[in-house]
């Protein structure tokens, strides 16, 4: 039996959600809307007519005082009725909640909460007297409906009063799961055959890639293997998935790890570089390993680097830090709410299946979108920016807000190519007791005998060919399952199970259920065994239909493998069901070399394992740098430099992002000492976050990042020089010692192989070269190691004859420890009568500037880093904070030096005088060069009168001068030649920065 049930607010309770779609649908599109009410409606599915009467008697789905529930339809005065619900198969999650609420309100045993099905949809009643269909199905697809994974279905007044309501469905999969297993071919088919067949199926294979596997099952010492254990000769379909999401870019990097042949025709040399992972990123970090170990301040602080989900630093003698930044682009294109809640729940995994698990201490987010504002037709399955901008706000809002985790760091960038391809960054930090049980916390071991358990949440279509899906570009027809939607509460009752878990030692080894779901988790950990044996009949499913090779790599989310030993399993299942997580023996580990999986009595795959996780061939490429032309055009300095100024605050990459950050909770567990926004009014920007991981100690950590992909078109070398010493600047901004830090890379690229539809894709792989030449370089110059990191290679788009390509993107991100939070600086001005202090060398290097985009001139000159000055001025400043000779600092960065005194002054609300012609500069130049000039390394820092003599003695002999001082008036006054060029409010220009998104 199905049975609707229907909640809405009473008449008298305003309706917050339906005012909040009215305000979009009227700003976003552009329609006149009176107002909107919202209804929820619940089809119920394997309850009877008493039991749904008991349901609405105990407000089981429903708060009595604020809303009136009927079994009948609810609307009532409105023009139109539109209502969205889940396509079947997709993760319902208020459904799932609403579910076990109903077992819990009936008393219903496991057994009879089996059969119970809850599925909803909401429906929004408009009242738009002008509105026709073509309105309401605009309203529908461009904003309340992902047609991707929802149905919509609308009616006008008049039809609904011919027949009023909407037929009650099922959103489910149909069709029993069943043991069948095809059989690839591959042995018959030809080269065109074989790549039609892996385009179709999302396998993202290559031809050489094909030719290998084809020949591994050739091989004749295979073939009698698999005729004795009775496979046929040709793969199964679950082995070639396998094999295409273990060696899907995403998985196993392979542009990172090719053999490249770079040639520099700009000075005409030629290197071969095998691997640029090995050679330049986890080279550095060996490097500065061994010079730490043997004289750094503090010894060689990293403890698991490169070989777990998130890297591991030495915190305290008590405690250890991970980290783990991961990108969610491709599903966050096509599903924008999805994709980012998965994109942060999943990464909250990554330290959760570190070493023996890690506690949740904080999220960061950075997000690349095109602007907001973008007027003009998208191409085919593209949202528009201000969609994908919300739904992904909103994705991680939920994810993180609701898993209890605050979020304390990020930031948006904004360029048109990104739409084709969003970019969303969600890294996640976490905390370890430096012992558990007894061992090392950050080692861990799958041994022979080890049973294979999954706890978490059930396995459903979603997330299936996620891996190799994103090892591609986007395109029209890239499929519906490919994205996932988390489920943050579920997640939480698990992580809360695995902690207690892991303090009492019922597991050896841990690990999340990412990318290629099982198929990756078990395999991965059955390298430190050697093997296993799996039997996917007892995986616990969503729904029926999967087959197994869909049960095997679907990519549901909240789900985590642990390798238990049999004499601890009673244990481990009794906590899970004390805990409320299902936990599921699917298996064992074991030392026989293969990697077997049955279904029942069926056997699905048997892979030799150094096949599958060695034997993906190595990518042979050729890449050649040729330094782009660029023109040089003159510097023009506008008459209005008040205008300009306050038109540069308000630009999209300089704006005040607080509307993003006021949706994230950074206070929950009570941990942060530098908040994202800082100043008397909570309103300025910060440099960095920084926590204390310890109540009882005083040590902080610092979080911080660098993100500018605008250099890129220059040259990436200094793209990720700037990025590594925005990062770096960032930290030591809030007080962060640069001889304490580990960096988390992450590359997100366009195609860089060059192909028929990526003609320029040699010049595309030696911005990739030039920008791991820059990493190495800077990361052993400032003596920060890399601990973890991450590459997305295919962030393309093709469809409707366009192809858009993102620019090519590295987040630079840094944590470190500070030795006491106490002494931590923010951004803002405090006291009228401090000196103002620029650090650092202002150079005419305009080159993908902010202004430079303003005013419309053309630069070449990206912004270079010296780097020996620049980590000399770092550890200064930071001496400098820990004798209390600064009360307030900020880095110089986007908008140059006339944004970063302006946002001094907004975070104090306190004006500012200041004398450009003391700013230290390299040769002349004018003052649209000297107030917005990007070049790096620099800071402003205000510092008491009275410890003036004391702040220069620290800093002779560097470039640093005083440049003014904190006013005693609301005005910004910027002067040059005697003459004030700028005499601002303080409020006026705090109005300017935050307006351009103020929604």
């Amino acid at each position: 039996m199905l049975c609707r049930v229907l909640v809405g607010l009473k008449p008298h309770v305003r309706d917050v959600v339906g005012e909040k779609v009215a305000r979009k649908i009227r700003s976003e599109l552009h329609v006149d809307v009176d107002d909107v009410r919202v209804v929820n409606v619940y089809t119920l599915e394997g309850l009877e007519q008493a039991q749904v009467d008991a349901a609405l008697e105990r407000a089981a789905l429903h708060d009595p005082v604020l809303h009136e529930v009927s079994l009948e339809p609810l609307a009532r005065d409105f023009d139109w009725i539109l209502e969205v619900g889940f396509r079947p198969g997709v993760t319902d999650n208020e459904g799932r909640t609403a579910r076990e609420t109903l077992g819990i309100a009936l008393e219903l045993s496991r057994e009879e909460l089996d059969a119970v099905k809850v599925y909803t949809c909401r429906q929004y009643l408009i009242n738009a007297p002008a509105m026709d269909e073509a309105g309401i199905q605009g309203v529908a697809r461009d904003l309340l409906a992902n047609e991707l994974i929802q149905r919509y279905e609308y009616k006008s007044a008049a039809t609904w009063a011919e027949n009023p309501g909407f037929e009650a469905r099922a959103a489910r999969v149909t069709g029993q799961a069943s043991d069948e297993v095809a059989v690839i071919p591959l042995s018959t088919m030809s080269d065109q055959e074989i790549m039609d067949f892996s385009r179709a199926n999302t396998l993202a294979l290559s031809l050489r890639e094909l030719h290998d596997i084809r020949a591994y099952y050739a091989d004749p010492e295979v073939a009698t293997e698999r005729r004795e254990m009775g496979l046929p000769a040709d793969p199964t379909d679950a082995e070639i998935e396998v094999l295409a999401q273990t060696w899907s870019e995403h998985c196993k990097h392979k542009i990172f790890s090719a053999r490249i042949n770079y040639q520099n025709r700009e000075t005409g040399t030629s290197e071969q570089v095998s691997s640029l992972y090995k050679t330049f990123i986890q080279n550095s970090t060996r490097v500065l390993r061994q010079r730490n170990a043997e004289s750094g301040p503090f010894g060689d602080y990293c403890l698991s680097v490169f070989k777990d989900n998130a890297g591991v630093i030495r915190f305290s003698e008590t405690l250890n830090v991970c980290v783990k930044m991961e990108t969610h682009n491709s599903p966050s294109a096509l599903d924008p709410y999805g994709g980012a809640l998965t994109g942060i729940v999943g990464v909250n995994r990554d330290p959760m299946g570190t070493g023996m698990g890690a506690n949740l201490l904080c999220n960061t987010d950075v997000f690349c979108f095109a602007s907001p504002f973008h007027e003009g037709e998208l191409p085919p399955r593209l949202l528009h920016p201000r969609r994908v901008f919300e739904g992904v706000r909103e994705g991680v809002e939920h994810g993180g807000n609701k898993s209890g985790i605050p979020t304390v760091n990020g930031s948006i960038v904004f360029d048109e190519r990104y739409l084709g391809k969003p970019l969303v960054y969600c890294g996640t930090i976490g905390t370890m007791p430096a012992n558990v049980a007894g061992h090392p916390s950050h080692e861990k071991c799958a041994l022979p005998g080890d049973m294979i358990v999954m706890s978490g949440g059930r396995i459903g279509k979603d997330g299936i060919h996620g891996a190799t899906f994103s090892s591609e570009e986007l395109h029209e027809g890239s499929p519906a399952t490919a994205v996932q939607i988390g489920d943050p509460i579920t997640q939480r009752k698990m992580y809360d199970f695995l902690m207690r878990a892991r303090d009492r030692g019922l597991y050896h080894a841990i690990t999340d259920n990412g990318a290629g779901g099982l198929s990756s988790s078990v395999g991965e950990m059955a390298e430190d065994s050697g093997g296993f044996d799996m039997d996917l009949q007892k995986a616990p499913l969503k729904y029926d239909g999967l087959k197994p090779w869909e049960i095997l790599i679907s990519e549901a989310q909240e789900r985590m493998t642990m390798a238990v030993p049999r004499e601890k399993l009673d244990e481990f299942m009794a906590l899970s069901r004390e805990m409320d997580v299902e936990s599921t023996v699917l298996g064992e580990f074991t030392d026989s070399g293969k990697y077997l999986v049955r279904y029942g009595d069926r056997l699905v795959t048997c892979l030799d394992m150094e096949f599958l996780h060695n034997g993906v061939p190595q990518m042979e490429l050729e890449a050649v740098w040729e330094r782009p032309e660029i023109a040089d055009d003159e510097i023009p300095v506008p008459e209005d430099q008040e205008g300009l100024l306050k038109d540069m605050l308000g630009r999209l990459n300089i704006c005040s992002k607080e509307y993003v950050v006021r949706q994230y909770d950074h206070e929950v567990q009570g941990r942060s000492a530098v908040k994202p926004m800082v100043g008397v009014k909570a309103d300025g920007p910060s440099d960095a976050g920084v926590l204390r991981p310890d109540y009882e100690s005083d040590k902080g950590l610092v979080v911080s990042h660098g993100i500018c992909p605008k250099f890129s078109d220059l040259d990436t070398y200094w793209m990720m020089a700037n990025a590594i010493d925005e990062a770096v600047r960032n930290a030591v901004a809030v007080g962060g010692d640069v001889r304490y830090m580990a960096g988390c890379d992450n590359f997100c690229w366009c195609d860089p192989v060059q192909s028929e539809s990526t003609p320029d894709g040699q010049y595309k792989l030696a911005q990739l070269v030039r920008a791991n030449q820059a990493l190495s370089h800077f990361c052993l110059g400032f003596g920060v190691p890399c601990v973890s990191g991450k590459d997305s290679m295919k962030n393309d788009y093709k469809g409707g004859g366009r192809k858009i390509s993102i620019p090519p993107t590295v987040l630079f991100s840094v944590i470190g420890v500070l030795p006491d939070v106490n002494k931590c600086q923010t951004s803002d001005f405090k006291k009228a009568g401090d000196l103002i202090y620029v650090l650092g060398l202002t150079r005419s290097e305009l080159g993908g500037s902010e202004v430079a985009d303003q005013l419309g001139f053309s630069s070449s000159r990206v912004p270079q880093v010296d780097l020996l000055s620049a980590k000399q001025r770092y550890e200064t400043l930071f001496n400098a904070i820990q004798d209390g000779l600064v009360n307030g600092c900020h880095d110089l960065s986007d908008g140059g030096l006339a944004v970063a005194v302006a946002e001094m002054c907004i975070g104090g609300r306190l004006g500012a005088d200041v004398n450009l012609d003391a700013v230290p500069t390299c040769g002349d130049m004018n003052l649209t060069e000297l107030l917005y000039s990007e070049s790096a390394s620099r800071l402003l820092v205000s510092v008491p009168a009275e410890r003036r003599e004391a702040f220069e003695a620290a800093f002779s002999g560097q470039f640093a001068a005083c440049i003014g001082e904190v006013g005693k008036s609301a005005n910004l006054v910027l002067r040059s030649g005697g003459n004030a060029v700028v005499d601002a409010s303080v409020e006026d220009l705090a109005r300017a920065f935050k307006v351009t998104l103020d929604w």
